[in-house]
């Protein structure tokens, strides 16, 4: 059985690695389009919408996510370039945010999808502008939502979180392992 993969993201690879399942890449052409409310809808849908982009009749299961940064409503992609992700960060800095990451998966073979959001509660503390200049000045904002990494120095702009912390790398491992299950795979001894 192959799990696919629907996410060029060095990240959730790595994640998925941790499962010791193996596992090949297929990268999705979706446009994600404007967000829309609600949000965990909308990055359930996104992430749904990646893994059927790359399903075929085979025997695969295919593994999608998308991960998105909610604040007071407004949602937070990947900057487009460092004064975008200034202002993001200066947007995220002493207040708590939202990191919402939709999963799909598809079992091919049984025509079963699954699906499902992680939510984790992050409290940022307050950066100062010469932070957040050095921050960016460690070129790790740009390829992330909202323009930091928690697993990196980004770390270091956290105070805490609510909830999982693997959800904020970019793929919640115990929700995902428990989906993987639910199609079959064998991850840590056990199925379902």
């Amino acid at each position: 059985m192959d799990i696919i993969l629907a996410s060029g993201s060095p990240r959730r690879a790595q994640l998925l690695r941790r499962f010791g399942v193996p596992y090949r890449i297929a990268l999705s052409k979706v446009t994600e389009g404007q967000p829309q409310p609600p949000w965990s809808e909308w990055v359930k849908e996104i992430a749904c919408r990646k893994a059927h982009a790359v399903a075929s009749s085979s025997g695969e299961i295919i593994l999608a996510a998308d991960t998105i940064v909610v604040k007071d409503d407004v949602v937070l992609g990947k900057p487009a370039d460092k004064q975008e992700a200034e202002k993001m960060l200066a947007f995220l800095s002493g207040g708590v945010h939202e990191v919402m990451t939709g999963i799909c998966v598809i079992d091919c073979l049984h025509q079963r999808v699954l699906q499902d959001v992680e939510i984790t509660k992050v409290h940022f503390r307050t950066l100062t502008a010469e932070e957040i200049k050095a921050y960016l000045d460690c070129d790790e904002s740009l390829d992330k939502a909202g323009a930091y990494g928690i697993q990196e120095t980004g770390s270091l702009l956290v105070e805490k979180i609510e909830g999982c912390y693997y959800n904020v790398v970019g793929l919640p491992l115990v929700k995902t392992m428990m989906m993987l299950r639910k199609c079959g795979v064998k991850i840590l001894g056990g199925e379902k």
